[in-house]
């Protein structure tokens, strides 16, 4: 019954339809404003912006023709060592003498270039096969330095030619002189297998190391010359070391990729 009443007592109330009706409140109708011009900046920077990305991967200094690796082909006893690491050698020059059991032989270069590791020592004994030496193909003492990267397999389509690229060199330090500046000069089409790698820079745990989370491809970077700097290139922050860059050296590098619209990551 207490229900009833208050339902009578509704209907016996007149309506208020003189008053005027308030759709929303002053605060409602900022919060919809801002959030209009919100969503239309947003639009126009989707379509009119754009978005830079890097990647990061390892490489090495080299002089872009690789090295190998010299193998005895004679078996006996070092009995002297005719050079040393960083010597530039011809092609045919000594580097070991062995006492074989027909008689002294002479171990010589297959290619010209700097000896960048031995592996024999006097006194030591080597095998008919068995690694002496490592050799970087150069043609000259001032031969240009080049960077190696090796960029994961899937990631190698989305490097453009002519990238800029910043190197950090692991025996510079960075808070000091910056980084390496370089451009992608060419990038592989095929990915590298462990022994391919090792192969081209002449170096086993070189080529483990590069390998390691999977096959990449190998991405050349051309270093950008500077006649006012020692090293003869160009950093990003003072005139750069004080000492020469020597190959072989490892770096980290960041390829600049092209820039995008933020609405191209919407479309197919």
């Amino acid at each position: 019954m207490q229900f009833r009443q208050k339902a009578l007592s509704k209907l016996q109330s007149p309506e208020e339809i003189d008053l005027p009706v308030r759709l929303a409140r002053p605060q409602g109708l900022l919060v919809l404003a801002v959030t209009v011009v919100t969503m239309t900046a947003a639009a126009v920077w989707a379509v009119t912006g754009s978005v830079s990305s890097t990647l990061t991967a390892p490489g090495i200094l080299t002089h872009g023709k690789g090295g190998c690796v010299l193998q005895s082909p004679v078996a006996g006893q070092v009995t002297g060592v005719l050079a040393e690491e960083g010597d530039h050698l011809p092609a045919g020059a000594p580097l070991l003498e062995v006492r074989t059991a027909q008689g002294p032989s002479v171990v010589r270069t297959v290619a010209a270039g700097r000896v960048t590791a031995l592996a024999a020592t006097i006194g030591s004994v080597v095998t008919t096969g068995s690694d002496v030496a490592s050799v970087e193909r150069v043609d000259t003492e001032d031969a240009p330095l080049t960077a190696t990267v090796y960029v994961p397999a899937e990631r190698g389509a989305t490097v453009p030619v002519g990238a800029p690229v910043d190197l950090t060199v692991q025996s510079v330090p960075t808070q000091t002189y910056g980084v390496l500046r370089g451009r992608v000069k060419t990038v592989g089409r095929t990915a590298q297998t462990r022994r391919h790698i090792t192969a081209f820079l002449g170096n086993s745990q070189l080529g483990e190391e590069f390998s390691r989370t999977g096959l990449p491809v190998a991405v050349l970077v051309e270093l950008e010359r500077s006649p006012s700097t020692r090293t003869g290139y160009a950093w990003s922050a003072s005139d750069g070391p004080a000492y020469a860059l020597t190959s072989m050296t490892p770096v980290s590098a960041s390829v600049h990729l092209a820039s995008q619209h933020p609405v191209d990551w919407l479309l197919p």
